[in-house]
């Protein structure tokens, strides 16, 4: 499921937020990236940031327009900050990864991510079935765009099923006698090393 997933970056200014993009990918278990018309790429700065995802960067797809890194795409989301003038359904960054992940038991999807000054034009929404944004606080909704990529990258990783595993079960409690001869031990090694008054060692033991 999630190898049909495309993860499309359109015209990244800076090569870091791809490196950084990468990386969002692979912790979620995601490795498709396509880049559209990036200003600097490959560059060294992506490779720094992508921290150990260079394979990711070594197989990226890097296209000269939207429509090609959209090809053979069955559904595609375009998530952008701004509200915009069309008539595309939006969804919740949830339900984004709900649609997409049933969206690939019929073939490729792609989510698609703009510029990280200005987000993706009317014209680039309207290669999109849907639209979807992050519901960030309204004073400052300023979200890097790797930021941006690592939450929905998230959301399929959880729409798919992913959980994580946290152990519950509790070691063996010590017995009485245990902790009785823990505490006789204690306080003889604190006497030999006359840490406590032998008179009134109740004074730090219990």
């Amino acid at each position: 499921m999630l190898n049909r997933i495309r993860i499309v970056l359109v015209a990244t200014s800076h090569p870091g937020n791809i490196g950084s993009a990468a990386r969002a990918l692979k912790t979620m278990g995601l490795s498709r990236l396509y880049l559209v018309t990036p200003k600097k790429f490959p560059h060294l700065k992506a490779k720094e940031l992508a921290a150990g995802a260079d394979d990711l960067l070594d197989n990226a797809i890097v296209v000269d327009s939207l429509k090609t890194a959209l090809a053979g795409c069955q559904f595609v989301v375009g998530a952008s900050a701004r509200p915009r003038d069309l008539s595309l359904p939006g969804l919740t960054p949830r339900e984004c990864g709900e649609h997409v992940i049933q969206a690939t038991q019929k073939g490729d999807v792609a989510i698609v991510f703009g510029r990280e000054h200005a987000g993706l034009t009317n014209t680039e929404l309207q290669h999109c079935q849907y639209h979807t944004m992050i519901p960030a606080n309204p004073d400052y909704s300023s979200l890097n765009l790797a930021a941006a990529v690592q939450i929905f990258c998230y959301e399929c990783r959880v729409a798919m099923g992913g959980s994580i595993e946290v152990t519950t079960e509790l070691d063996a409690v010590a017995s009485h006698d245990e902790v009785t001869h823990f505490f006789d031990h204690l306080e003889q090694a604190l006497l030999r090393a006359e840490v406590i008054n032998p008179v009134a060692p109740n004074k730090i033991l219990p």
